[in-house]
This record gives structure tokens, sequence and C-alpha cells, in this order.
């Protein structure tokens, strides 16, 4: 994007790792670096994939005239580094996953207006769900190899929390407890309330689900957590026992989707918090952010302000 003369020289690198740290829900350019840092320890593909989706989708966002201050704050690019980053996971060929990853990054950004519209209308958020259209329209025409890559092995001391971390790590389709690790700093970095909330979602679904299934395998890989930390995450202003229903509910959706052997990737997490919020809005509770903020945080999550186009909003 062409910088505007009064923009600090920065600005367009501040923006992409906001686009990053939306990712976790957290407009936050400390957070993104850690989220760019994860991918970097993980696999430096990842990284490619998640700078060449947030530049495709803040085109595309230009091109279509969308609001400036929502594109600066990382609201239309965190889509398109989630849309490559599901290309570059789901194809081997670096040549064609760049090529979808242009095309999914492009498409999710020009949908997400009407497609925000809609949802807005009805009082719900967007989060990831322009990557999940997208993504679902190319997947069944490719051979999608392995999603994830196993979790590093780390000493057996320290019980199940390599796998809680990796499950933090997969929000962002990383795939080790060092990364889930710098994503938890860098969610700590916006809020040490998101940070113990994320923790703790990912802790509640992974125990859930692996007393269900027993599956260890996907447990030590973070396939289990994910979906719960990004639902605790955004609504976690609702409350403690708002989150434990969201999880509860991204838990239940998650097993669906593996009996019947869809790609749900964050489908339970989005579902889940829109579910949430519909139960709350309809028993006449607020969701007030109590989550501690630096400076340059955002508003609520899932919420923008009716009175003013330039709240922020801080949703996946």
């Amino acid at each position: 994007m062409p910088a505007a003369p009064h923009e600090k020289p920065l600005d367009a690198l501040r923006t992409l790792l906001r686009s990053f740290g939306q990712i976790v829900l957290q407009r936050n350019a400390a957070t993104g670096a850690c989220v760019l840092a994860a991918w970097l320890v993980s696999d430096a593909r990842l990284a490619c994939a998640a700078f060449t989706g947030a530049i495709a989708a803040n085109v595309g966002a230009m091109l279509r005239g969308y609001d400036c201050t929502d594109t600066r704050n990382g609201l239309h690019g965190f889509n398109g580094a989630l849309a490559a980053l599901a290309a570059f996971t789901f194809i081997s060929d670096d040549a064609r996953a760049m090529a979808v990853a242009i095309l999914a990054a492009t498409a999710a950004a020009w949908l997400l207006g009407p497609w925000e519209r809609l949802l807005r209308s009805r009082g719900q958020g967007f989060y990831s769900s322009p990557c999940l259209l997208v993504t679902w329209a190319w997947l069944p025409f490719v051979r999608p190899v392995s999603a994830h890559a196993p979790a590093s092995e780390m000493p057996g001391w320290l019980g199940p929390l390599p796998g809680l971390l990796a499950g933090i790590a997969q929000t962002s389709f990383a795939s080790s407890a060092l990364a889930g690790a710098l994503i938890v700093v860098g969610i700590a970095f916006s809020s040490m309330r998101a940070a113990r909330f994320a923790l703790a979602g990912a802790a509640l679904a992974s125990s859930a689900q692996w007393l269900v299934a027993a599956d260890s395998a996907s447990f030590d890989a973070g396939l289990l957590g994910f979906n719960g930390a990004l639902t605790a995450l955004a609504v976690a202003d609702c409350g403690v026992l708002a989150a434990l229903a969201g999880v509860g509910v991204s838990v239940a959706l998650q097993q669906a989707t593996l009996f019947y052997g869809v790609p749900a990737l964050t489908a339970p997490f989005v579902v889940a918090t829109w579910t949430t919020r519909r139960i709350m809005r309809d028993t006449r509770r607020t969701c007030t952010n109590g989550a501690e903020r630096s400076p340059d945080d955002s508003v609520a999550v899932g919420h923008r302000k009716q009175a003013s186009r330039a709240a922020l909003l801080r949703e996946r």
C-alpha cells in the first residue's frame, strides 16, 4: 500500500504486524511480532505465506475502497494471512501454494465488506469466517498433505505443557511448544488476562477431547486445543462462565466434525463464539471488556461502536 505523506516510515510494517496479532484477536504490533517469531521457529515457509496473504489482502482492501483505519489495525490483513497459511499448509508444491494463497487472500478481502455488513446486521463479528469460506471453496479440488506437522519432542518432566502450548501454536498454523510459548508471550504483551484465557481455553478443550478420544498424538500436536483457546479469547469480555460455555460448544462442534470427516479448521471457534454471544444477547447479558490493555490495544472483542466509524474491532 502506498504510504500517505503524514504516515511514519514503519507504518506499513506495523500494519502487517497488527494483522498477525489479529489472528489471536489482539490489535497489537508486539503480539504480531511474537506470532511472526513463532512461524520462524516452526517453519519459515509459514512466515512467507503470512506476509504474502496479508499484503495481498491489504492491497485488495485498498482497491475495494475499504476503510484505511481498519486496514491499519489489521482487520483486513489477518484473514488474508490465514487464507495464505491454509494454502501453504495443505498444498505441498510451493508455486501452486503461492498462486492459491494470493488468490484466496484477495478473495477473502473482497468478501469481507458485504459479509461483515451481513453479520453486523445480526449482531455478530466476522472473525476468521472469510478465510474459512474461501478455503472451503478450493480445498475439495486439491489432495491435501498432512495439515499439521507433529510437535517436537520435549522432556517428559514437562508433562502436558508441551501439548498445551502446541495447541496455542495451532491458532496460527504453527506446530511446536516453543511457537506456542512465543504466542502466549505475544498475547501477554497486549493483555495478561487474555493470555490466561487463551491458556485456560486450550487446556479445557484439550482435556475434554482427550478424555473423549484419548488421542495422545493429536494432543501432543496441539490439534485438540486451538479452537478452545480462540473461543476463550473471543468471549473473555463476557466473563468466565460464558468462556466456559463457549469452549464447551467448540469442543462439541470439533468432535462432530471429526466424526463426519469435515475439514473444520477454525469453524468450531467461529460458530461457538457466535452462539455464545447470541445467547448472551438474548438473555440480555452484556459483554464488557475487562481485559488489561496497552495504549495500542483495541476496544471490546467482536463489537463495533455504532456511533463512531473509527472505533476499533479486535476480532478473528
